[in-house]
């Protein structure tokens, strides 16, 4: 098997987690543990474990002073507020409604790079937009009406404010990742990240109720500080190392495929005429908005 092949393997396998991954959110937030304590789990868990692979590798573990303030906005846009908000968006929202919504990145991505990086606004990337936007809005305002609606709806709103902000992050990273190794740099963001998450977090997770606890929950909650963050984030820099971002960023395109049939056979949540339309409307935007030009790593 050639190094490539292994590469679009792993790449698949980590978009697998990053999908099935909403499924294991739903199931232990809120019922058995706070939001922001499944986000200290996650990220502290993460931050240990990718520290503790420098002991591995022979480079040096600092970073620029100059680059200092980048990796900090990196920080907070990558993990701190786009893991807080993706927690508690997944955790009120429904599985299939948190996949579509977050590939709401790409679409932002192109807003953000016309806005920071003066790219051009073609007549492609505008009928993707309004095509995204249009996706999105009918996915969210579906559910209004229905008894949870206004959960839901604040839900889709809180993926919608993580797609933006770590389409921040993938633009303001790119000169990082020119400069270091994808691991270092995921390394430093997830360091400045944790500094936000833990303080916040903290007193959920030490008053989390343990015993409460069943198996599932066990499993659910080691699927997603191991396999959806650690795990799934090694694959990821495997894949941008040997392919890559742009083609590593095209398996974004499989979460929603993941976590609706893992929604459907855990949840059993139906894909109504609705929600496929609104997918179609999301795709579709997605493919003319970021069409002739690189998509990056997109990762929750």
């Amino acid at each position: 098997m050639t190094t490539k092949v292994k590469a679009h393997i792993a790449v698949l396998i980590a978009n697998f987690f990053f999908g099935a991954c909403i499924v294991a959110v739903k199931h232990i937030t809120p019922s058995v543990m706070p939001p922001f304590a499944l986000n200290v789990a996650r990220v502290g868990t993460a931050l240990l474990l990718f520290w503790l692979l420098r002991f591995f590798s022979d480079t040096k573990a600092g970073i620029k002073k100059n680059d200092i303030p980048r990796f900090i906005i990196c920080g907070i846009c990558g993990v701190a507020v786009n893991q807080i908000f993706f927690i508690k968006g997944a955790s009120l929202s429904s599985p299939i409604h948190v996949s579509l919504l977050a590939l709401s990145t790409p679409i932002a991505i192109t807003i953000i790079a016309a806005w920071l990086l003066k790219e051009q606004l073609t007549l492609n990337k505008i009928l993707g937009l309004l095509l995204g936007i249009s996706g999105a809005a009918t996915l969210i305002f579906s559910r209004v009406s229905n008894a949870e609606g206004k959960d839901m709806l604040l839900g889709d709103l809180f993926i919608i404010l993580n797609a933006v902000s770590y389409a921040f992050y993938l633009v303001l990273v790119r000169p990082l990742m020119a400069r270091y190794s994808p691991l270092h740099v995921t390394r430093w963001v997830f360091l400045f990240g944790a500094t936000i998450i833990l303080p916040i977090g903290m007193k959920d997770f030490v008053n989390t109720q343990w015993s409460a606890f069943q198996f599932m929950h066990w499993l659910s909650l080691f699927f997603v500080v191991i396999g959806a963050t650690f795990i799934a984030y090694l694959f990821i820099v495997y894949g941008i190392s040997h392919l890559g971002p742009s083609i590593t960023g095209t398996y974004v395109y499989t979460q929603p495929v993941f976590a609706t049939i893992t929604a459907m056979v855990l949840f059993h949540e139906q894909l109504s005429f609705v929600k496929i339309v609104a997918a179609l409307l999301i795709f579709g935007g997605v493919f003319l908005a970021n069409k002739k030009r690189d998509i990056e790593t997109v990762v929750d």
